[in-house]
């Protein structure tokens, strides 16, 4: 498989999961196809086939001809993968999470955080803290401050590879 080749499956998994997957290799090997074929072809139901195609068109990931049908008098689409568009796709949701990494980093340097050592779930920044007295509001536990430099580290790195991934497309 290329690169494109996997790049379209991972995407087909992210918008279908399992059977987007499955849509997107019977279109491949069909090369154009109806959602009914799609269907019938790769096992999925025709309405999970027909959203995961609209999930994908509006992302101009695939393309589709109209054409009528002459005994019926209904319109038939044909539906074609627009490899063409994967990289643009892909640097545009690489952008978009660039600009949340960058965000994210922002409010972790410009707040300090609280935990509660007994819920797992419970961080909180100091102004939360403060409203609650320092205490956990599921239990009652006194709320420590907690180091988040890891978390800028990893965000700061992370936002770098993807500024490097960007600069050399």
């Amino acid at each position: 498989m290329s690169i494109i080749d996997d790049q379209i499956i991972e995407v087909a998994k992210f918008f279908g999961g399992d059977e987007g997957v499955k849509i997107i290799q019977v279109l491949e090997k069909l090369g154009e196809a109806t959602d009914e074929t799609l269907a019938i072809e790769s096992g999925v139901k025709l309405s999970n086939v027909r959203k995961f195609l609209y999930k994908m068109y509006s992302h101009g990931l695939i393309s589709a001809v109209r054409a009528k049908d002459e005994k019926k008098g209904w319109f038939i689409f044909y539906w074609r993968i627009q490899k063409d568009q994967l990289n643009a796709f892909i640097r545009d949701r690489k952008r978009k999470v660039l600009e949340k990494l960058k965000k994210r980093l922002e409010y972790e340097k410009l707040h300090e955080f609280f935990i509660c050592e007994k819920c797992p779930n419970v961080r909180v920044s100091f102004e939360e803290a403060m409203e609650s007295a320092f205490k956990c509001l599921n239990c009652g536990e006194q709320l420590k401050n907690v180091d988040n430099s890891k978390i800028i580290d990893f965000l700061t790195k992370k936002i770098n590879q993807l500024e490097e991934e960007l600069k050399n497309e």
